[in-house]
């Protein structure tokens, strides 16, 4: 009999339990260099993708491709090093497995950071932008296709995609903490070219803040589910007509280095605070 979607997730969850024993209720997704948040994490146990049944193996430099179980500000925590993107050649389904096997866990909660390129004329390269909506541009929906009840309704609401109460815990935080921290409409596009200074232009005109190829599936996958959603860009270029520089996935993956102590102590902060 042939495999359906629900046997793979289920296949996959009981061997990460096997392997770790009890599911933590809270997730990370952590994108282009990111993945050095895990340095902060007391871990307890590191699978490889390569090694987890039914599971993509990320393609990308700066992409470690390991799920690391362990304590992050208090709190027992999932955390993707590395994630997979539509433009790698996997299509939505595989590109939002990670996100499904979470839910078959018990994953409530989800925080999904990026890197971006920003067009809002108030930001600067480094700063960290809050995610309060998305745009999706990808040509594939992660939700096209059969649905299956057991993980959610046909037509989801996508009204608060982003929970507007994680939303102000780190606007608190960042208050507390003196840390420049910046709200925006996230663009989520196919890729895997930048953008050019005339769709930079558009994203900024159709409502967009900021833009990259991640986050928007997984995010979609994760309300589709039931979680509350977190998400976090840094901001590693800047784009427009008036903006000469040409990006490189080496200068990207330098900026997010450097806004990351910001990134890590924010997110820390929250999860000590989160019941």
């Amino acid at each position: 009999m042939e495999k359906t979607m629900l046997d793979s997730i289920r296949e996959t969850a009981e061997y990460i339990i096997k392997e770790v024993g009890t599911a933590p209720d809270t997730a990370i997704i952590l994108g282009t260099g990111l993945g050095e948040l895990v340095d902060h994490i007391e871990i307890k146990k590191e699978l490889a993708y390569k090694d987890i049944p039914n599971f993509p193996v990320s393609t990308v430099e700066g992409h470690s491709g390991k799920l690391i179980f362990g304590i992050l500000g208090g709190k027992y925590v999932m955390a993707m090093q590395g994630r997979f993107h539509y433009y790698e050649g996997y299509d939505m389904k595989q590109v939002t497995f990670p996100v499904r096997v979470m839910q078959q866990l018990g994953v409530r909660k989800l925080f999904v950071s990026n890197a971006a390129g920003g067009m809002n004329k108030e930001f600067r390269v480094g700063d960290v932008m809050v995610i309060t909506d998305h745009i999706n541009l990808f040509p594939e929906h992660p939700l096209r296709g059969k649905n299956y009840e057991e993980l959610g309704p046909r037509f989801p609401a996508m009204t608060e995609a982003y929970d507007r109460g994680l939303v102000k815990m780190a606007d608190d935080i960042a208050c507390e903490k003196k840390i420049r921290l910046m709200h925006g409409v996230y663009v989520g596009t196919q890729g895997p070219t930048f953008e050019t200074p005339a769709e930079y232009e558009y994203f900024r005109v159709i409502g967009g803040d900021a833009v990259g190829m991640s986050t928007v599936p997984e995010v979609i996958v994760a309300n589709h589910a039931g979680m509350l959603v977190f998400g976090v860009s840094v901001i590693t270029d800047l784009g427009g007509k008036d903006v000469l520089e040409v990006p490189t996935h080496e200068e990207v993956q330098k900026a997010a280095l450097k806004a990351q102590p910001v990134m890590t102590e924010l997110i820390k902060a929250m999860l000590e605070r989160i019941g």
